[in-house]
């Protein structure tokens, strides 16, 4: 995927054009007339709900910017993917339709259904399922119904989708028509089988939620050919926490700090940038992140390794 982004200066926003966002679906894409839609709220509530549409409208709408990043493949989890997107969502936080339900007690956690459902892995008659602790579900799950100012297309969940800001993009539902509270985790394809990893440090796989420190450079492009000069190095880079510090490097060439802006008001990435003279011949450019947390790309053997490209440069 090439990302598209505006030009510095122009004072329109870091977004992703819609048509360049990844697009991922294990069970198809359901064929949804929003006539007949619906949303349930249901389990362990006091008030369980439905919404049509028009119910969820009427709860208003609020924007939420955020980066979207996609996982990879689960049968690869140390693979990058580099499938990374940011979004101007539009919608309701969950916690808005959870307090008209009212969870009971024994709620421990929320399962998200989505009406995508068939065959996956030899095995029929699937729906897709994620699961979340109900804490975190009630502080950062949200609903949209738009992306980028427009409804949301069939591809990108309509009618209405979750959105999970700072996890990878396998936990924000598609086309979502059951939220059910529960004492337990929902056991499934999507949740106990797949998606699940062991973290360095670690010896029991976790379910994969929070995204990796990671860093992506966006211009120049991998493969682009350049007049040789003073170019400007630039990326995005992104984590649970604020980026503090973006490195680049060229030819294998020491670490030099890039300028790496400040963060925004949401879940949102940071532009970095550096100026670097490059001479006639080929070049290999990578880039790496360190966050807030501590925590730095690893130069190789994990999904999230530093991003390199290549770039050839003709004379001046």
């Amino acid at each position: 995927m090439t990302t598209q982004v505006p030009a510095p200066g122009t004072g329109r926003p870091d977004f992703t054009p819609t048509d360049d966002v990844f697009v991922r679906k294990h069970l198809g894409v359901p064929d949804i007339d929003v006539a007949d839609w619906t949303l349930t709220v249901e389990g362990l509530v006091e008030r369980p709900l439905r919404l049509d549409m028009d119910a969820v409208l009427a709860l208003g709408t609020e924007r939420l910017p955020a980066f979207h990043e996609c996982f990879g493949s689960p049968f690869a989890p140390d693979v990058p993917t580099r499938a990374v997107a940011q979004v101007e969502w539009a919608g309701v936080p969950l916690a808005a339709l959870l307090d008209r339900a009212v969870p009971l007690a024994a709620a421990r956690h929320v399962w998200f259904e989505g009406a995508d459902t068939g065959s996956f892995q030899g095995q029929d008659g699937l729906t897709y399922v994620k699961d979340l602790p109900l804490s975190v579900a009630r502080g950062d799950v949200f609903l949209a119904h738009r992306m980028n100012g427009e409804p949301l297309s069939a591809e990108h969940g309509f009618p209405l989708r979750a959105v999970v800001p700072r996890m990878f993009g396998t936990n924000s539902v598609k086309w979502l028509t059951r939220i059910v509270l529960a004492d337990r985790r929902a056991e499934g394809m999507f949740t106990t089988r797949l998606y699940n990893r062991v973290l360095p440090g670690d010896s029991e796989p976790r379910p994969v939620r929070e995204v990796d420190v990671s860093s992506k450079l966006f211009a120049p492009g991998d493969g682009e050919q350049l007049r040789a000069g003073v170019v400007e190095l630039s990326g995005r880079a992104w984590s649970t926490t604020e980026i503090v510090g973006v490195e680049v490097s060229v030819d294998e060439g020491a670490w030099e700090a890039a300028e790496v802006d400040p963060p925004g008001s949401g879940p949102t990435w940071q532009r970095f940038s550096l100026e670097r003279e490059l001479t006639p011949g080929e070049h290999r450019i990578r880039c790496r992140a360190r966050d807030l947390a501590g925590r730095v790309q690893p130069l190789a053997g994990a999904r999230n390794a530093v991003h390199e490209v290549g770039v050839e440069v003709a004379g001046g």
